[in-house]
């Protein structure tokens, strides 16, 4: 491949293209209007806008993005995550076209995008499942038989579903209809599918999963775990590789459970297997995300493989240049996501402009990012400003370097997550790994933050008025000097 499109925006895009120009392949940006200036734009070869800011009149474009690809020769199309990335017809249109889709197959993408079909296939190699239904429910009296053959409590979820969508959880058999019925509605409404199937709801699970990488030659491996348990609203703020709670045995167990899910749909490229780990250190089989992860810095900071450059030579038809045996976890890798978001206000979206950006540096620290001081933060996409990655000899200088690192991260103009971010990195749950997806309800209230704040303030105001009467005191003393060597200087005048 010479010539590749991404087809995605901000800190991915950007991220993609820095591969590809270490590769010596030229690229080719799709910018919406409201990215114009954004720096992916300024760092691709060549940028074509393809319209308006509303992502479903510009990103979700594909026929307008394959026609780009056409005019300007582009070989391949990096998809990024998110967008088009996992949409089956859009991967089945590039090949249709005659271009290369960097990413599995649609087919894989298909038995994979949907959780009843990807459960399917996982169980024929006899992966762990979290008890629940077969498959789809049909009907409330179905659902409800189910329930109480499964026992409480229990989850509702949508078949196609993400992100906490069409998700509920229901206590007690009085519950269950009225659940069933919301959940069916917000399925409907966010994917246009209302398939719903239950499963037995983990208590206290950790969300642990699995990088794995396959070629077209039969090859797939595992590298290694991220830990993701630390969410808001069923979606990540904080990962870390490798996990502080996993031991070699369950660590090899649930990566050759992972290649087993690669093998059940001839998986090719970049993908992750999603496990639910719970308090005796069961693991299930979740879900399968056919792309590239937002968290995939933390792989590759512990392995030294650039997972981007993995997912082109795979495109190319190229075989991995390695094998299970070769992988090593080095050291220990922590990401946190920067949002927009106001984490003392229920993490609602603060938008507005980066007055002051200054990004931290230093050994140890990356910095993945799609803005520049003096940016607006568009309404139209997700908020996230960056991922700030740590990498340390072990998992207490990683720790110990994130906080470096978010301390020296300076950001006005909007409310971030980097306190929150703070705030999770130094509790004793955090640090000494005994946490699950439950973190924030057990342990982080907004008004920690807000007194922390306050504290803050009446320090930083202490410490001014400390300075300022130090700057009298030496003005004062400045002014007495001065007197008295005058007057030493007329006392040696008139002797």
């Amino acid at each position: 491949m010479n010539k590749i499109l991404v087809a995605n925006r901000g800190e991915i895009a950007l991220r993609v293209m820095r591969s590809c120009r270490e590769m010596g392949i030229k690229t080719v940006a799709v910018y919406s209007e409201a990215d114009r200036n954004a720096p992916f734009v300024k760092y691709a070869d060549e940028a074509v806008c393809i319209g308006p800011p509303p992502s479903n009149q510009s990103y979700l474009l594909g026929d307008k993005i394959i026609e780009v690809c056409k005019k300007l020769n582009v070989d391949g199309i990096h998809p990024g995550y998110g967008f088009l990335s996992e949409n089956a017809e859009f991967a089945a249109a590039v090949k249709k076209a005659g271009l290369i889709f960097i990413g599995p197959s649609p087919e894989a993408m298909d038995m994979m995008g949907d959780k009843l079909s990807a459960k399917a296939a996982a169980k024929k190699y006899k992966i762990p499942m979290v008890p629940g239904s077969e498959g789809a429910i049909d009907s409330v009296e179905e659902g409800k038989k189910v329930a109480l053959a499964t026992g409480f409590p229990l989850l509702i979820k949508a078949s196609a579903g993400g992100g906490g969508k069409g998700m509920r959880i229901v206590e007690k058999i009085e519950e269950f209809e009225e659940q069933m019925k919301l959940a069916v509605s917000e399925a409907t409404s966010a994917f246009g599918d209302g398939s719903v199937f239950i499963e037995r709801y983990v208590a206290g699970p950790r969300h642990i999963e699995i990088q794995i990488l396959g070629d077209s030659h039969g090859n797939i491996v595992y590298l290694f775990e991220r830990e993701c348990s630390i969410q808001r609203r069923h979606q990540k703020v904080i990962e870390e590789a490798p996990s502080s709670v996993l031991t070699p045995e369950i660590r090899k167990a649930m990566g050759e459970c992972a290649v087993n899910v690669g093998k059940a749909c001839d998986y090719t490229g970049a993908g992750t297997v999603e496990f639910l780990l719970d308090e005796n250190k069961n693991f299930y089989f979740l879900e399968m995300n056919t792309r590239l992860q937002v968290e995939h810095p933390v792989t590759e900071m512990i392995t030294g493989i650039d997972l981007v450059k993995e997912q082109i030579k795979v495109a190319r038809g190229e075989k991995l240049s390695f094998k299970q045996e070769d992988l090593k976890i080095h050291g220990h890798s922590v990401e946190v996501r920067v949002y927009a978001e106001d984490p003392v206000n229920n993490f609602l979206p603060d938008i507005g402009k980066l007055v002051t950006y200054q990004r931290p540096q230093g050994l140890g620290v990356r910095v993945d990012d799609g803005f520049e001081e003096g940016m607006d933060i568009p309404i139209y996409y997700d908020p996230m400003i960056s991922k700030l990655i740590s990498f340390g000899k072990d998992r207490e200088e990683a720790i110990n370097r994130m906080i470096r690192a978010i301390d020296d991260y300076k950001i006005t103009g909007v409310e971030t997550t980097l306190p929150f971010c703070k705030f999770v990195l130094k509790h004793e749950a955090f640090t000494s790994g005994n946490f699950d997806t439950h973190f924030i309800k057990h342990y982080f209230k907004p008004e920690m933050l807000a007194q922390e704040n306050e504290d803050e303030a009446e320090i930083a105001a202490l410490f001014g008025a400390k300075l300022m009467v130090a700057k009298k005191a030496a003005s004062a003393q400045t002014a007495e000097n001065t007197e008295s060597a005058s007057k030493w200087k007329l006392n040696r005048l008139n002797s």
